[in-house]
């Protein structure tokens, strides 16, 4: 699977660390956003989401994963780009949940907020679930209808 990676100036080292690791599973990794430790050259959190918000919606990556200094401002960003369902998480737990009951295809991070080890769980979460994956023809029918409500608020917000 094509996954975009990309992080501002804050979320670099993690960023690193995540690209290697995601690689190591056989995925294709589009590597955006901060590309060097120069403290001279920042790339900021708009630039990197915007970057990584695009390979979603172009098809370019199935999903992506954003990286800042807290995972908000990223997160922010992404959601601002129509078919981009983003969430900051700060737990496993919520990283699992994301794409299997949201339809989320970008988990945002924050470098400051998760450690090493337990960012690399959080995304082998993510990657290793998708939407409806498992569910009950009932749980399935009642997530894929808010799944769809949303996208009808999408729809109506996101010009």
């Amino acid at each position: 699977m094509n996954v975009a990676i990309a992080c501002d100036f804050a979320g670099f080292s993690l960023k690193q660390h995540v690209l290697t690791h995601v690689q190591s599973l056989g995925h294709t990794v589009i590597d955006l956003g901060q590309n060097t430790e120069d403290k001279d050259i920042q790339v900021t959190y708009p630039k990197a989401a915007s970057a990584a918000a695009r390979t979603l919606q172009n098809g370019q990556a199935l999903k992506a994963i954003v990286i800042c200094g807290s995972g908000a401002g990223v997160s922010i960003v992404c959601n601002k780009f129509k078919g981009v369902y983003c969430v900051a998480c700060e737990s496993v737990y919520t990283a699992n949940l994301i794409p299997f009951i949201n339809n989320a295809n970008a988990l945002a991070m924050g470098a400051n907020v998760v450690g090493k080890g337990q960012a690399l769980e959080m995304v082998d979460a993510f990657l290793n679930n998708s939407f409806l994956k498992g569910a009950t023809e009932e749980r399935a029918n009642f997530l894929r209808a808010l799944y769809e409500e949303a996208c009808e608020v999408e729809s109506a917000q996101l010009k």
